[in-house]
C-alpha cells in the first residue's frame, strides 16, 4: 500500500508545496530592490533612474497625480507612465506659450 502512495505522489505533495513556498520570498508589490525588473524599466526609459532626469514640470505633474488625484507614489513609474507624463507636461508648455506668447522658463529635459 505504501508503494502505491509513493507512486501516486500523495505523500510528496505536502513536502513539495512546503519547500516551494519556503524557497520563494513573499511578494512585496512594487518594491525596488534593484532586481531585473528595475533594470528593464531603466532600459525602457522608466524606473527610479529616469525619475532623476525629470524637469520641474514633470515633477509637478507627478505631484498632482500623487497628492491631488491620489494615484499612489510616482517615484518608480514605468516607461509608459513617464511617456504619458511627458505628453501632459508638453501640453502644459504649449498652453503656457499660447497664452503668454513666451516659452516656459524651465528647460525641457
Amino acid at each position: 500500500m505504501d508503494m502505491l502512495k509513493n507512486l501516486s505522489g500523495s505523500q510528496n505533495e505536502g513536502k513539495v508545496s512546503t519547500e516551494s513556498s519556503q524557497a520563494m520570498p513573499p511578494s512585496t508589490g512594487n518594491s525596488s530592490g534593484g532586481g531585473l525588473m528595475d533594470k528593464l524599466h531603466g532600459i525602457a526609459g522608466g524606473g527610479k533612474s529616469s525619475e532623476k532626469n525629470e524637469d520641474a514640470i514633470d515633477k509637478g505633474v507627478d505631484w498632482v497625480q500623487e497628492n491631488v488625484l491620489k494615484q499612489g507614489p510616482q517615484d518608480n513609474e514605468s516607461a509608459i507612465e513617464q511617456a504619458k507624463d511627458e505628453q501632459i507636461s508638453d501640453f502644459v508648455r504649449s498652453q503656457y506659450k499660447g497664452m503668454t506668447g513666451k516659452d516656459v522658463p524651465i528647460a525641457d529635459k
